[in-house]
């Protein structure tokens, strides 16, 4: 078995390492052919995911021909924004039989549409019933270091997320199956938008009792919209959104935690983002959610207040505040 991984982001690498380690052939799609060549002579990507060496099935090429050839699995594990522009690629070199899945999690800036919508827009109609996504409590260092985690595959089509978990499912990797892929999808991307206001809970010393109350009401919020949109509801108090919610919301590890902490403490979105050197999901999806949430009339008053905060040149301390229903601050 060959699997395709189309992005050499921490996650798409994390994913690489992980079959690889397991025996199965991994080619791990890079744009460049010095970025490539990289990866292959230290064998590691240092830039995204130092320190975790690359199993010998795990082949970096800049070929996409190459890397598509013969895959069993295509996996999308790039920035949300830039989505659109590899599934144009990736079109052109792949069977309709051959599976696509999503790895990302946040929604189109410019349409506040989901991944698979997007992948859906672009792929000819007969593909379309071969999209899964796949979004959990997934960390990628945890992962990559071997550390116990699990997942949820979702798809319109059963066997196909079933087909989906076989070549996914590993002793420290868990997958579940949903066929809820609008909630499924909703979760993974909405909770890095409360993950940022956790974030900023912990950077003004809130405390466990007030950021609890916070995530608690997010969640509530993420639901909201994702029934609005056709999900069903028990799918946010699974793994994945409650579950992926809580990762995010708490571990030094996230990414959009980190954001919002910084942000708490006087440092500036620009500044942060590039001290991190990768993407923070949540501050595109934010902007789309605002978007969706006023088509689907859906009040979200959580996201509006870190939509300002991010756009709009409001202090973390100020939104939070009003979140909280804090007098004098």
């Amino acid at each position: 078995m060959k699997i395709a991984i189309i992005g050499t982001t921490a996650w798409g690498t994390t994913l690489g390492v992980m079959l690889a380690r397991r025996g199965t052939e991994v080619a791990l799609w890079a744009r460049t052919k010095e970025e490539a060549e990289r990866l292959d002579q230290a064998r590691e990507n240092t830039a995204r995911l130092p320190g975790v060496a690359f199993p010998e099935r795990l082949r970096p090429t800049d070929s996409l021909a190459e890397a598509m050839s013969g895959a069993s699995l295509v996996i999308l594990a790039v920035p949300s924004q830039e989505m659109r522009t590899n599934i144009r690629e990736v079109k052109e070199h792949t069977q309709e039989s051959v599976p696509i899945m999503s790895a990302a999690k946040g929604l189109e800036l410019a349409t506040a549409k989901r991944m698979s919508q997007v992948i859906a827009e672009v792929l000819n109609p007969g593909h379309r019933s071969n999209i899964c996504v796949l979004s959990g409590p997934n960390l990628s260092r945890e992962i990559a270091q071997g550390l116990p985690a699990s997942t949820v595959i979702a798809a319109e089509n059963a066997p196909l997320a079933e087909k989906a978990k076989g070549i996914m499912s590993s002793p420290t990797f868990q997958v579940f199956t949903s066929d809820d892929v609008v909630g499924v999808e909703l979760g993974g991307a909405l909770k890095n938008i409360i993950a940022l206001g956790a974030g900023m809970a912990d950077g003004l010393g809130y405390g466990s009792n007030a950021k609890a109350a916070y995530v608690a009401r997010g969640l509530t919020e993420i639901t909201r919209l994702g029934v609005a949109a056709g999900a069903n509801p028990i799918t946010f108090i699974g793994l994945a959104c409650l579950g992926d919610l809580l990762a995010t919301s708490s571990s030094p590890l996230s990414r959009n935690h980190t954001l919002g902490e910084g942000l708490a403490q006087g440092r500036s979105l620009e500044e942060i983002k590039a001290s991190m050197g990768s993407v923070v999901e949540g501050v595109a999806t934010t902007a789309a959610a605002v978007k969706l949430a006023r088509e689907l009339e859906v009040e979200m008053p959580i996201t509006e207040q870190i939509y300002r905060v991010l756009f709009e040149g409001e202090s973390p301390a100020q939104a939070m505040a009003e979140l909280m229903g804090l007098d004098g601050v």
